[in-house]
């Protein structure tokens, strides 16, 4: 996702208290579903833009439907409006969205057109008829970071990421306490681009970190230059976005992916039969609901790969990664034992628990 992503910090609120207000206003689709997405990037960009692609080619298999789509749209309301309002001017009553720079046009469209309904990937925006949608990232960053601390020799890992916002610090931190499940003293050092998509800086980092005897390098950025630098230096890597193997497949030991198919397929069909309640905070779902991971590389022993994939199944049963006890790398409290972490304060994180080394 591009750097407009950071207001969303401020939308953690959205995602508190969901139990407290009633959902929105039940939506009615006038006619059968006609599906169509709109994607923020190229759609072979090999992360974000793609993951959105690829889910809307299987959901063309699986729905036994046409999905058309426009790719290369930025995030302002004069690109965003021509692409969807065709759609709409040609029957499309599903407008699926894929950044968060469309939340406000998004919005004003859905007042315009009441009878079509709007979804929109990582927006912050949401009423009767539009749904902002996300996914528990640290999740899947917890196994990957397990997988990293099984291949790895030294317990030294590293991850090059976009910006300390709280959507990637909760990755940062939940890769740090998956790699102590596997070894209690791995550390992660983390570096900042302070982009999300560009392969010079992202390179830059990546090789920044192999210098420091780092052996296994994780990431939350768009590219996959991360995985590309891991393999020419003779290191491993875990990916984010989708499955990375097919640009470093010596290197990629774990991938955090998106399978956005999951989430959306069954809301498009409650859209169909007029059961969707589209929550006023939007959707925020969790592994196997729409992210998952893949895994695992050569340098994951079958003894770590089951421990990796019984946490995974923990994980969806219930498990919360930011479980107490939990404090911060300076010791102060942040969870207290018994507790979890709630989505308002997951949102808002701007700490690092101990084992990660940052700049910040």
């Amino acid at each position: 996702m591009r750097s407009s992503i950071v207001k969303a910090v401020v939308a953690g609120s959205m995602l508190a208290g969901l139990s407290v207000l009633p959902a929105l206003a039940q939506f009615k689709l006038e006619g059968e579903p006609k599906v169509a997405m709109i994607i923020f990037a190229q759609k072979n960009d090999g992360g974000w833009s793609q993951s959105f692609d690829e889910a809307r080619v299987r959901m063309e298999k699986s729905m036994g439907v046409a999905i058309p789509f426009v790719e290369n749209v930025p995030e302002n309301a004069t690109a965003i409006r021509p692409p969807a309002e065709l759609f709409i001017g040609k029957g499309y009553n599903i407008i699926i969205g894929s950044a968060f720079g469309y939340s406000d046009t998004f919005k004003e469209l859905a007042a315009q057109y009441p009878n079509v309904a709007f979804l929109n990937g990582a927006g912050i925006t949401n009423g009767p008829n539009l749904e902002s949608f996300y996914g528990r990232t640290y999740e899947t960053q917890y196994l990957c970071g397990m997988a990293a601390a099984a291949a790895s020799k030294t317990g030294k890992l590293g991850f090059v990421a976009a910006n300390p916002f709280g959507l990637v610090n909760w990755t940062v931190n939940a890769f740090q306490l998956g790699a102590e499940q596997i070894n209690p003293d791995a550390t992660t050092t983390v570096i900042f681009t302070g982009a999300w998509n560009d392969p010079v800086k992202e390179r830059a980092a990546a090789e920044a970190l192999i210098e420091q005897g780092i052996d296994v390098l994780g990431q939350h950025v768009d590219t996959p230059a991360v995985q590309i630098v891991a393999q020419e230096k003779g290191v491993w890597s875990t990916g984010h976005h989708r499955d990375l193997t097919e640009f470093a497949p010596q290197a990629v030991q774990c991938s955090s992916g998106w399978v956005w198919d999951q989430f959306l397929e069954p809301v498009i069909e409650k859209i169909g039969a007029g059961t969707w309640e589209p929550s006023p905070y939007g959707a925020f779902f969790g592994l196997g609901n729409g992210i998952d991971i893949t895994c695992c590389g050569d340098q994951v022993s079958a003894e770590n790969k089951a421990k990796i994939m019984a946490e995974r199944d923990a994980i969806i049963a219930g498990k919360h990664v930011f479980a107490g006890p939990l404090a911060a790398a300076d010791g102060t409290e942040k969870v207290a034992e018994g507790a979890v972490l709630d989505d308002g304060a997951l949102w808002a994180m701007d700490w690092y628990v101990d084992g990660v080394i940052s700049q910040q």
